[in-house]
């Protein structure tokens, strides 16, 4: 039953309007105003993730939207240029622009929204 459905994720912020300027104009994502008074982030094949308001938000410990990307370092260097600052782990060994590489492969760096919810960037 639930296996056919379109399921989508979602998360607070404490500030739409900062939260829509930040998806939009500076991550340059396809934002749209829905019905109920939120916002949507459109991606590729009709995926979709929904971000409402939240008056008592507190910020997510943990990533909420991973963006893969062919190359890490040219998008870092991207996205620093328009004033994103990538977290600084000690326990996952990043390097001095915020970048974990693991053994296996991945390459992955950590930034926030306006909200404080943690969204990442990574290279398989």
């Amino acid at each position: 039953m639930l296996k056919e459905s379109k399921a989508f994720g979602s998360f607070s912020v404490d500030d739409l309007h900062k939260a829509k300027n930040f998806y939009g104009d500076l991550l340059g994502l396809h934002v749209a105003d829905n019905p109920m008074g939120l916002i949507e982030l459109h991606f590729g094949d009709d995926n979709k993730t929904l971000i409402y308001p939240k008056s008592e938000h507190q910020p997510a410990t943990f990533t909420v939207l991973n963006f893969p990307v062919q190359d890490i370092e040219k998008t870092v260097d991207e996205l620093s240029t328009k004033g994103i600052k990538f977290e600084q782990y000690d326990y996952l060994q990043t390097d001095a622009r915020g970048i974990s590489r693991n053994p296996q492969g991945t390459k992955v760096a950590w930034f926030k929204d306006p909200a404080g919810n943690i969204l990442a960037i990574l290279e398989m």
